[in-house]
């Protein structure tokens, strides 16, 4: 058994420190669990003024990811508006408890949204292993791109972090789907909800199988916390029965 929380957040624009308090309190009453997954940006929101959302890489978000997965014994994972040097990235970070973390940079920047020009587009590619699970990590427009999600054989787990406005909720509910189907996952799909100054969020945050099974989705544009226990037996044993992955085309992949 893994259990996994998802948390849908209402982020405050461009408050970190605010943010940072709502969340422990929304993360306050969390049971035994071992991995917690945070929004994207969910210290700023969708923010495209870098020098306004940006922190500095090793900064106070970080140092609270490493208290809370400490203080909970679990993993914890979301994406930050990070400072490094001249450039700005979007950055999700995936720490432990013993304080030592993953990161992977939104490679997919948001062209349309103008992200391209703000943030600096990470190239590689990151799964990470925690308590027996592989699980490859993905920031909000990565999820239309399924060649940079084709499972390789190496994760079990799929998590998108996002900032997914409403006028495309459909297509974030067909993704995730699609994405749990062909690559014979789990995908863990946290998105925020509320308004920031241009989009409003229903929402849709959602844990669905590799049947393409919902097994848990949060109300539309409410706060919630999101927790299943994935069962990884039953995984292993469906891929052993129905060896989809084994059959699929070569890319020339990252």
């Amino acid at each position: 058994p893994f259990c996994v929380p998802l948390i849908q957040q209402d982020i405050r624009w461009c408050d970190a420190p605010a943010n940072r308090a709502h969340l422990e309190e929304l993360l306050r009453p969390l049971p035994p669990t071992d991995l917690v997954v945070l929004p994207e940006m969910f210290t700023s929101g969708f923010c495209m003024q870098p020098a306004q959302a940006a922190e500095r890489a090793d900064g106070d978000t970080l140092a609270w990811m490493r208290r809370i997965s400490r203080e909970h014994d679990c993993a914890l994972t979301g994406s930050v508006a990070v400072r490094e040097g001249e450039d700005y990235y979007n950055r999700c970070f995936f720490v432990k408890p013993d304080g030592s973390f993953a990161t992977y940079d939104k490679r997919h920047l948001f062209t349309y949204g103008g992200e391209d020009r703000s943030y600096r587009a990470g190239r590689e590619r990151t799964v990470v292993e925690w308590r027996g699970v592989r699980l490859l990590l993905s920031v909000c427009y990565d999820l239309r791109f399924p060649v940079f999600a084709r499972n390789r054989g190496d994760y079990d787990v799929l998590v998108c972090v996002a900032n997914w406005p409403e006028a495309r909720i459909r297509v974030w509910d067909a993704l995730l789907t699609a994405r749990a189907l062909e690559n014979q996952c789990y995908v863990l799909a946290a998105n925020r909800t509320g308004s920031d100054p241009l989009l409003h969020y229903p929402g849709h945050s959602r844990i669905v199988d590799a049947y393409g099974r919902i097994l848990a989705q949060a109300d539309d544009g409410a706060e919630a916390l999101l927790s299943v226990t994935l069962d990884m037996d039953a995984l292993r044993a469906f891929r052993r029965k129905f060896p989809v992955l084994g059959d699929a085309d070569a890319f020339e992949l990252l």
